[in-house]
């Protein structure tokens, strides 16, 4: 097994760059099969979501379906693989951000109750709650 970088996901993902995206292409066609994956970490994961997001202003549906086809694929294994599939689904079905949802459904598998933001669009999504002035456990 061999770990994958945030830009070569992206470059694989994205095509913008005719040399990395042709290295990249190479990679995950030829050289990653089932028996010597690819290792996606949660950290790289959650970075490839935030640059297609900010940088290439995918939509939170389009990024979840990014996500999706590398969970799928059999050349890969991805981190926290059920975490980063619920947190797609919400992303998916309108429920916020990808990064936002995996926070929530990271914390959700470590046993919290709840996960607190001050962020109102993560508030609305499963396992968050909204932290105001005051707050008290």
């Amino acid at each position: 097994m061999i770990g994958l970088d945030t830009n070569v996901l992206v470059r694989f993902l994205v095509q913008d760059d005719p040399e990395q995206s042709a290295v990249a292409n190479e990679l995950f066609e030829t050289r990653l099969t089932a028996a010597e994956p690819g290792f996606v970490s949660i950290v790289a994961l959650a970075e490839t979501a935030w640059v297609l997001e900010r940088s290439y202003r995918f939509t939170a549906d389009r990024v979840a379906a990014a996500i999706e086809r590398m969970v799928q694929a059999k050349t890969l294994v991805v981190q926290h693989e059920r975490e980063v599939v619920a947190a797609a689904t919400i992303a998916k079905e309108g429920g916020g951000s990808f990064s936002d949802a995996l926070i929530g459904a990271l914390g959700l598998e470590a046993g919290c109750r709840a996960t607190l933001t001050f962020d109102r669009r993560a508030a609305r999504l499963p396992w968050f709650l909204p932290i105001r002035p005051g707050y008290r456990e």
